[in-house]
């Protein structure tokens, strides 16, 4: 389906008019607020979606609101995009073609806990999520750094995973997300319940195949966890300390994150615990498995500087969680814009040599940023977010390829198409179920290529 600009307008300027009681936001400021996300943490998708935004941005408070919004804009050919918080870096939430965008953070709803299993709105924030799962003996598996303020629906749309991925895998594990509801675009929207690998077929998709709008996630049991910084002088101690910690079978952690100097150094909220010139692991533990890390840690020559309870960091509300994974990007930005940042995965068979011989060859343009997690079989392994000293295009895509060249898998942050960036390829089941969910085309167009093959796809 193609759209014409100025009938998607003018479409749009009758919505209010059409339906007088919901909570629609017409204001530029608000509208191109809501039409953005944090993709400026790069300057090729800051160039390329400049000036893209919606028409208007809509609130709904029910999904009888959002099935009365889906229904009108099915009828007019609308476009609509999908947004919980906004906290993605891929330009999930700038619309290419105008219409509508669908804040979907009234819809917050938890709805049950039971048996290790959590069922929410998609509009809930993951830290709201997360408490009342605590209330309840558990924990969420995953937490991304920007647990605060970012969506359930918004990480499964477009997130990977967190702090616990060390245990649990990236979200795409099989086990972690058992069910969703989702919401067709129809003249007559339907809400049908999908289970188990139908309903990941819309994970990372950028809400481009279908409204999900609420999901059913396996929970973890809750746990009182440490928080520690452990610093070292050379950048082998420090890989080698994560690694043995990473890899410990009797220590329970939640988080371990390496990061080589300079990278320490833009933590400037951390400063007096990082050394000038050090390299440093931030982790999460439990309390019991403290005297096992010290002694890792002694062994690699490590000195733990910071150190803090899981009372003190709920006291504070201060945690090393939002130091780490693109967290760790944000810090950096606000010390020097000029920056920017890749997305990697290693093979869990030879990161260490992979991270050992980038470093050696990269290390002036590109800073190494380590997440340990295991990934979605099971295996330890890596996810890098190396931060990068930007200079053109060219050599962003020359240092991409590198990493490549060394068994080095790139996720590339740098691309607002799903097949551009984590999926890598057209997967077609994906794009069957955006023709059984969304049969016009109307969610998020522009952002999944195989729509536009799908005549040709098998």
């Amino acid at each position: 389906m193609t759209f014409n600009a100025a009938s998607v307008a003018e479409q749009c300027v009758r919505l209010p008019q059409d339906l007088p009681d919901l909570e629609w936001i017409t204001d530029d400021v608000r509208v191109n607020r809501l039409s953005s996300d944090f993709s400026w943490f790069s300057p090729v998708l800051r160039r390329e979606l400049a000036g893209k935004r919606a028409n208007i941005a809509v609130k709904p408070r029910s999904h009888e609101e959002l099935s009365r919004v889906v229904s009108r804009c099915a009828r007019a050919g609308i476009p609509l995009t999908i947004r919980g918080a906004g906290t993605g870096n891929y330009g999930q939430s700038t619309p290419l073609h105008g219409g509508v965008v669908v804040d979907m953070s009234a819809l917050n709803q938890s709805l049950w806990f039971r048996d290790g299993i959590g069922r929410a709105q998609t509009g809930i924030r993951l830290a709201d999520f997360d408490a009342l799962a605590h209330d309840n003996g558990a924990e969420l598996r995953w937490l991304p750094s920007t647990f605060r303020s970012a969506t359930l629906g918004g990480l499964f749309g477009g997130g990977f995973g967190g702090a616990g991925s060390i245990n649990y895998g990236p979200v795409a594990a099989i086990g972690n997300v058992l069910g969703a509801r989702v919401l067709t675009v129809e003249p007559e929207p339907q809400a049908l319940e999908l289970r188990g690998a139908e309903a990941m077929l819309l994970h990372h998709a950028y809400g481009t195949n279908g409204i999900v709008t609420e999901l059913e996630i396996a929970l973890a049991p809750a746990q009182a966890w440490l928080e520690c910084i452990t610093t070292f002088d050379s950048f082998a101690a420090g890989l080698s300390f994560a690694d043995a910690l990473a890899r410990a079978p009797g220590l329970v952690k939640k988080e371990v994150c390496f990061l080589a100097d300079p990278v320490p150094g833009y933590l400037q909220p951390l400063a007096e615990y990082l050394p000038r010139g050090c390299h440093a692991v931030l982790f999460l533990l439990s309390e019991a498995s403290e005297p096992g890390m010290l002694a890792l840690a002694k062994e690699a020559g490590g000195t733990v500087t910071y150190r803090r309870t899981s009372e003190e960091v709920r006291a504070t509300k201060k945690t090393l969680i939002e130091y780490c994974w693109n967290h760790t990007t944000l810090n950096a930005l606000k010390c020097d814009k000029s920056l920017t940042y890749i997305q990697s995965n290693f093979d869990p068979g030879e990161y260490i040599q992979q991270a050992t011989t980038l470093q050696e060859s990269l290390s002036d343009e590109v800073f190494m940023h380590l997440e340990f997690l295991r990934n979605a079989a099971g295996a330890l392994t890596c996810s890098g977010l190396q931060i990068v000293k930007y200079s053109t295009e060219e050599r962003l895509n020359e240092i991409m390829q590198i990493h490549r060249d060394h068994g080095v898998r790139i996720n590339n942050p740098h691309a607002f198409v799903v097949e551009d960036g984590k999926q890598g390829q057209v997967n077609a089941a994906a794009v069957r179920m955006k023709e059984r969910l969304d049969p016009m085309g109307l969610l998020n167009p522009g952002k999944l290529r195989g729509w536009d093959q799908r005549t040709v796809l098998a």
